[in-house]
């Protein structure tokens, strides 16, 4: 054997590399229950940085909290290309939410592989993308590539849970590591639909913003024996109703608008604004993502009141889970405390801002080309987000941020039920084809 066939035996390809990653990031249980009570990413993010060390890297390992580990690091690009554009940011999150065993068809933490998939909790969210950033950033350290552009690969803890212990903290107390940033890419978007037979890929260049809300309904307190007149758990209850029935008007956003007309002109489905159903019938699973990006949306999720059968409590509490499209924030609030109503107040318990950017931008068109040089022919249009990803917290450093984590999928797959759902799955090939598509990215970023 040759000392040239020795050494490429000895220095596995991004390709080579990506299933293990994958399936080794998925055995680390890093369920985020939203309450600190989960492992926490400490084991995941240590076993990232040794991957990066590995090679030659120096990260940084920074914790916000005990065991809630995040992991930066920064690859020298391009000079004049840094300074034409500034950096690029690449992160993942490495968080997952939790998972019931007995719901699943395979242990949701052992990594199995079958029926050419790898099975497991953060297949799709997102340790698939962790494992693709981590295979090609591998490769490139190993054969010395240069980017056109400094990179910063972060890998981050809590985006669960809002990014308290992750990118939202790093960003209010270590926005050093992100120097000179002015772009991101992360999770949920690069990914095919079929379309009336046609392979399109959903570029995400837009997020709805967050508000999560609580209802405090007061009542008078007394014996539950007497005459309720003024109950707290009545008038919450009505509140909740009018809320949760609240029929919210159709709203297109300039991504949304360009989408519904990308999908009409490749479906042949007219785009009627005032009944978009046909049209989103076309999307297939992908159209309960989609929908719920045509209006705000509000939905109770928790309720809480009282102590003892007999006891007539003098408050009582509900959630609610609200979305807003960009630039509507200050309506969704204004019709929510309409509808709550008299002696109900509404208070924010968490918030976070929508994003919009243009799908006309350079780097759009250098995620266009990469995925058009791996699949020619394929359409490429840009959607919105109706949940939310650490881009938010980004953008308080100014930075834009986009979807792009690109996977070549089989007509027909529940992509969208993946995601906090059961079985949890990506398939084999298409974690090599986002490694490849991930290659031409970076190499001309």
């Amino acid at each position: 054997m040759s000392a040239d066939t020795s050494t490429a035996q000895a220095t596995p390809s991004a390709e080579d590399e990506v299933l293990d990653l994958c399936r080794d990031l998925i055995r680390i249980d890093t369920s985020n229950h939203g309450d600190g009570s989960g492992p926490g990413e400490r084991a995941a993010a240590e076993h990232v940085a040794g991957l990066l060390h590995e090679v030659g890297l120096e990260p940084e390992y920074v914790e916000a909290f005990p065991g809630r580990g995040n992991v930066v690091v920064r690859v020298p690009g391009d000079e004049r290309g840094t300074a034409e554009r500034g950096a690029l940011l690449l992160h993942g999150h490495l968080d997952v939410v939790p998972a019931r065993a007995a719901d699943w068809t395979v242990d949701p933490f052992a990594g199995e592989v079958a029926d050419d998939c790898l099975w497991g909790r953060g297949a799709v969210d997102m340790k698939d993308m962790d494992a693709m950033l981590l295979a090609v950033l591998r490769e490139m350290t190993r054969t010395g590539t240069r980017p056109p552009r400094d990179l910063v690969f972060a890998f981050l803890a809590d985006e669960e849970a809002a990014g308290t212990q992750g990118a939202q903290w790093l960003v209010q107390n270590r926005a050093d590591l992100f120097e000179g940033v002015t772009e991101a890419v992360s999770e949920v978007g690069g990914f095919s639909v079929d379309l009336d037979g046609r392979r399109t890929y959903l570029l995400q260049t837009a997020e709805k913003g967050l508000a999560w809300l609580r209802l405090v309904a007061h009542g008078r307190a007394g014996h539950g024996s007497q005459v309720g007149t003024d109950n707290a758990v009545t008038r919450l209850c009505a509140a909740v109703t009018r809320i949760g029935d609240h029929t919210w008007p159709l709203e297109y956003t300039a991504t949304v608008r360009q989408f519904l007309q990308g999908v009409s002109e490749i479906t042949g489905v007219a785009f009627d604004e005032d009944d978009p159903s046909a049209l989103l019938a076309t999307l297939g699973t992908t159209a309960r993502w989609v929908g719920a990006t045509l209006q705000n949306t509000a939905n109770p999720t928790v309720l809480e009141a009282g102590y003892k059968h007999n006891v007539i409590p003098g408050t009582a509490t509900a959630l609610i889970d609200t979305r807003f499209l960009p630039g509507r924030q200050a309506e969704l609030m204004a019709t929510i405390r309409e509808l709550a109503g008299d002696r109900v107040d509404v208070e924010v318990v968490n918030e976070s801002v929508a994003l919009e950017t243009g799908f006309a931008a350079p780097l759009v068109d250098r995620m266009r080309s990469a995925l058009e040089a791996e699949d020619p022919g394929a359409n490429v249009l840009p959607y919105c987000l109706a949940g939310g990803t650490d881009n938010k917290s980004f953008s308080h450093l100014g930075v834009r941020g986009y979807g792009f984590a690109p996977l070549r999928l089989p007509a027909g797959m529940d992509f969208a039920g993946m995601f906090h759902g059961v079985d949890e799955r990506v398939p084999v090939d298409a974690l090599g084809f986002g490694v490849r598509v991930l290659r031409r990215f970076v190499a001309t970023c």
